[in-house]
């Protein structure tokens, strides 16, 4: 069921993690802590190492201190430990709920004992939040300076690769053969002094890049196509940007050209088609029919498939994949408000892989663009 205004909610997470835990406290914290839904109250129990910082920085309306709880829990139950589970328990009580919403990952083992011990919990279908999907003008801004952070990881790529010597098959940075993982180093650097962490960076080249998730190791190489991912966290906000380019050092071949052409073309295909009421399945089907109008067939073959064989975009905020959905395989109508991905990408070992990518937010016209950086792709 999906979770509704009027109910009680109940999560137990760290929101250094949890994109809902963080969404719902406006706080990082590394540890899990409890938190509540109650009548229109947002409640939030910490123990002292926490509880200071949460009076000043979280977004909640309760903010309440753990120890009396646990001292609470020692009194009425003299002979365990004080656990999550009592706490729970002794919060119910105190808000006069006997029945909570929780989220599809809440942890199984405690949803088991608050069932034991009385408590009713019904696990919400989809997001315990569904507000996270629209992005206040607050939150646009955040996952535009994310989006910065990835362009300073990109443009650093760039350099990187502009820079590189072309010598006897291989390219050479500084004197040194470039590696996906120094390419990462200096995309994942760029990111940190630009106010990021970028994690599992994406610097896959040949057909390495024709596994979309490869993050790429070894030599890369000259005249081969080189797609860089970035997406990293804010540290300041918490929100992510999501952004790809697809590069080559030295000289493409006519089929490379066409390759990148056509996933650039498929893109903007789909920026045009995403605005309120569109149905995330056309704005796939947009990419495909360029694709296929084209000749870039799509197939499973023994060792991988090849063409386009993922999703034209997803969600973006406080997590990397959240929604809204842009794939064939899902119906999902774009609303206002909504951030996306749109991501396109061909994928063919021995010519290689391409992919672009750009974040929007949905309006009732054009998206807004929330990402900015070049599409210059071939470094001569």
């Amino acid at each position: 069921m999906p979770a509704s205004s009027d109910q009680a909610l109940l999560l137990y997470a760290d929101s250094a993690h949890n994109a809902d835990m963080r969404y719902f406290s406006g706080l990082h914290v590394p540890d899990p802590f409890i938190a509540l839904a109650v009548g229109g109250r947002k409640i939030g129990l910490f123990n002292a190492l926490e509880f200071g910082r949460a009076l000043k920085e979280s977004t909640l309306d309760d903010v309440l201190a753990l120890e009396p709880f646990r001292e609470q829990a020692k009194e009425r139950w003299p002979d365990s430990t004080p656990g999550v589970a009592d706490i729970v328990l002794l919060a119910a009580e105190k808000y006069l709920v006997d029945r909570f919403v929780v989220p599809e990952d809440f942890p199984a083992g405690l949803f088991e004992k608050l069932r034991r011990r009385g408590l009713t919990l019904e696990v919400a279908t989809g997001s315990i939040l569904p507000e996270r999907e629209f992005k206040s003008a607050s939150e646009a801004r955040a996952i535009r300076e994310g989006n910065r952070i990835a362009a300073a990881g990109i443009a650093a790529a760039e350099k990187v690769l502009a820079k590189s010597a072309i010598k006897g098959g291989k390219l050479l940075h500084r004197g040194e053969v470039l590696t996906s993982e120094r390419l990462k180093f200096a995309i994942e650097t760029a990111c940190l002094e630009a106010g990021g962490v970028s994690l599992d960076t994406i610097a896959a080249g040949g057909d390495q890049a024709c596994d979309p998730h490869n993050r790429g190791s070894g030599p890369l190489r000259p005249n081969e196509l080189i797609i860089v991912d970035v997406f990293p966290r804010s540290q300041t906000t918490g929100y992510h940007g999501d952004m790809t380019r697809t590069f080559l050092r030295g000289r493409a071949s006519e089929a490379q050209r066409a390759l990148v052409d056509a996933v650039r073309t498929a893109q903007k295909a789909a920026l045009k088609l995403i605005r309120d009421g569109v149905n995330g399945r056309d704005v796939h089907k947009a990419c495909v029919d360029v694709f296929t109008k084209r000749g870039y067939e799509t197939k499973a073959t023994p060792t991988g498939s090849v063409g386009f064989f993922h999703g034209t975009g997803h969600g973006l905020g406080l997590a990397v994949h959240e929604l809204p959905r842009l794939s064939g395989a899902v119906d999902y109508t774009l609303k206002t408000g909504a951030v996306a991905t749109v991501e396109p990408g061909l994928y063919y070992p021995g010519l290689g892989g391409c992919r672009i990518e750009d974040v929007v937010q949905v309006t009732a016209t054009r998206p807004r663009l929330l990402s900015s950086a070049p599409y210059d792709w071939e470094l001569g």
